[in-house]
């Protein structure tokens, strides 16, 4: 009596359960094509590389455009596959040049999350740039000329009442500090090239070059306008900078480890 009783309620589970596992094994995937599963890890996957940048957003409207390509990828796939074209030797290679970059690509990754820059490294890059850069900044005017004649004919001109500011916007040949009056804001000397820093050293504020300064670029007139002790910013500020410069440094590092332990016949040209 009892065994009657349950029969039906286990071929009733058993049914439910068939029909219940087709519906779940839908729920991994985006579709059908052709009776073949495109799952939706592939949809997900694609989204990751879109907003990795962070220059897009998740977003449902996304979520369709990805999940309409990733269809369509998955026609145009098995199209290519009926036509014979996996076969054909451009896409053996091509596949093959895909594979070596995804390969490294993810070498170089893994390489990069196992060795993170870490704040002791971000402070010792950043002190040692910091010493690199004390000193004084000068902040000069300057007006570039062609020929050591016309620097002396504006050199007269200035000690006879003429505006350095008005010559340098009327005669200078530099476009970058030309028409705003020859100002080359504060800078180190070593922004310049040598025949100007030693020239502009020398001068106390206020003073300008009594003869013309040669250089690559011409003949200069140097004014100093002030000093000040170089600035440097803030470790929070350049921390980005830092960070990437050191990460390149370490990656560079490891190249040429595997270059140099590598065993081959090949002659690098450099």
């Amino acid at each position: 009596m009892k065994k009657s009783v349950y029969a039906p309620r286990v071929a009733l589970l058993v049914v439910s359960m068939a029909l219940a596992l087709p519906l779940a094994a839908l729920a991994q995937n985006v579709a059908l094509v052709n009776g073949k599963a495109v799952p939706k890890a592939r949809v997900d996957a694609l989204i990751a590389q879109v907003t990795k940048s962070g220059q897009q957003q998740r977003t449902p409207e996304l979520e369709k455009q990805v999940r309409d390509e990733v269809v369509l990828r998955e026609m145009f796939m098995q199209e290519a596959e009926k036509r014979g074209v996996t076969a054909t030797a451009d896409y053996k290679l091509q596949m093959e040049l895909a594979r070596q970059s995804i390969l490294i690509r993810a070498l170089f990754a893994d390489f990069a999350a196992k060795n993170p820059v870490n704040d002791a490294e971000v402070q010792a890059e950043y002190d040692k740039f910091k010493g690199q850069s004390g000193g004084t900044e000068y902040r000069a005017r300057h007006i570039l000329v062609e020929k050591e004649d016309e620097a002396i004919a504006l050199i007269a001109q200035i000690k006879g009442g003429a505006k350095f500011e008005d010559l340098a916007k009327a005669k200078s040949k530099d476009p970058g500090s030309g028409e705003n009056g020859g100002d080359l804001d504060f800078a180190s000397p070593s922004s310049y090239v040598p025949e100007f820093s030693e020239a502009m050293t020398k001068l106390k504020k206020g003073e300008m070059t009594e003869t013309p300064v040669k250089s690559q670029f011409g003949y200069h007139i140097i004014k100093l306008e002030d000093t000040r002790e170089a600035k440097f910013p803030a470790i929070d500020e350049v921390k980005p900078q830092i960070v990437e410069r050191l990460t390149q440094a370490k990656m560079g590092k490891f190249r040429e480890e595997i270059r140099a332990k590598a065993k081959t016949d090949y002659k690098f040209s450099n």
